[in-house]
Order: structure tokens, then sequence, then C-alpha cells
């Protein structure tokens, strides 16, 4: 199976599916307290949905963060 994650490809080789919780903790080596938003081929997914919302072969998770600035 083949995701991207921000645009990285992960190949996953003994993998159908994943929840976007599974996903997430391939991206980040640290649970991240301050993920902001996540897209899931372009459709939001709610935090309470990710341990079971699926993602399978050539899907495409976008992780938005908050930035900090002035």
């Amino acid at each position: 199976m083949n995701i991207h994650i921000n645009g990285k490809a992960y190949a996953l080789a003994h993998e159908n599916h994943i929840s976007v919780t599974s996903a997430l903790a391939l991206y980040f080596i640290e649970p991240q307290q301050s993920t902001f938003a996540v897209a899931l081929n372009g459709n939001f997914v709610a935090k309470e949905d990710y341990g079971h919302t699926m993602v399978t072969n050539g899907d495409s998770l976008d992780v938005l963060l908050p930035i900090q600035g002035g």
C-alpha cells in the first residue's frame, strides 16, 4: 500500500488500510498535541474520527499545524 502524508510517499508492505491515527504515527516521531487539522484526500477529518477513519492505497493526508508569528 502506498500513501502520501504532506507530499511524502510512504510504502506500507503489509497493510491494506490503516487508521488516520496510525498514519500520523508514521509522520510524527512524537505524538503532536498541536495538530490543527487533517484532510484525507482533501476532506477534513475531525479529531474524534482519527481512530476509525481508514486510509487506503493511494490516499493522501494533509496535516496542517498552527504557525506562530506576529
